[in-house]
């Protein structure tokens, strides 16, 4: 399927690797002229080489910095003052207990998945409303509709942005500018990788039971691929996915044990 995205601009954040770099990858197989964003200037160069050699790919423009700060998203509209696509993530806080989070923990998280987000959306909506056309995709996280607990810096964070979503995507829509939410549950990235291993040492089990007891559990009896979400993604910015809009799409295998 033409997804009709071919040189349309996006900008992918966290996309040096994990899902950032599949929604990444599945968008210059389309075509789209991408800026790829990431902290670390390294691992986003050698990203933006693989993207350059997908076959079909538009031009790729990297940017280091940290979306998260004023600074950082300063620095990349200051070199890409206009996107039509705009696909927001970032890794969320550690687990812990609540009763040991400050009010400084809570700003950092809230900063990182809340704000951040709302502050890409607001320095991108008005443009693409103004061109008649725009998609936005936030990657948030399954524990939004099925919380886990310990992860309340994340879910707290994260359910403000979905609430605040599902208002103004209905604002935007009627000009042409869909807002999403993807949420994905466990995928196969290096960051499941390293929660398995501090899993695995705080338990003192290996790697591989932390991962098998995991799998049993899983109505799929394996994890997400990147890719998978990727493409989602690449569809959810196409010119098909017009009247997919304000949803909240759970990407889990099946885990969520409810209806609706």
């Amino acid at each position: 399927m033409d997804l009709g995205i071919k040189g349309k601009k996006a900008l992918v954040c966290g996309a040096s690797a994990g899902l950032g770099y599949a929604c990444a990858e599945a968008l210059a197989a389309e075509g789209v002229h991408l800026v790829i964003v990431a902290r670390t200037e390294g691992p986003l160069l050698q990203a933006a080489d693989r993207l350059r050699g997908i076959a079909g790919s538009g031009l790729v423009d990297t940017v280091a910095a940290d979306v998260t700060t004023p600074e950082g998203r300063a620095r990349i509209f200051a070199a890409h003052p206009d996107f039509d696509i705009v696909v927001t993530n970032a890794g969320g806080p550690p687990p812990g207990d609540f009763r040991r989070w400050d009010q400084a923990t809570w700003h950092q998280a809230i900063d990182a998945n809340m704000l951040a987000p709302i502050e890409l959306i607001k320095a991108t909506v008005d443009g693409m409303m103004a061109r008649g056309w725009g998609r936005i995709v936030n990657i948030t996280s399954s524990a939004v509709k099925s919380p886990v607990d310990g992860l309340g810096l994340s879910i707290g964070a994260r359910s403000g942005l979905t609430g605040f979503v599902a208002g103004l995507a209905r604002s935007t829509v009627g000009r042409g500018v869909t807002i999403n939410n993807l949420l994905p549950g466990t995928f196969d990235t290096a960051r499941l990788a390293g929660n398995f291993a501090a899993q695995a040492q705080r338990e003192g089990r290996s790697v591989n039971e932390v991962k098998a007891a995991r799998l049993a559990k899983h109505p799929a009896h394996r994890f997400g691929a990147p890719g998978e979400l990727g493409h989602t993604c690449a569809y959810l910015c196409s010119a098909h996915a017009g009247y997919i809009n304000g949803q909240n799409l759970l990407l889990d295998g099946g885990s969520f044990p409810g209806v609706f």
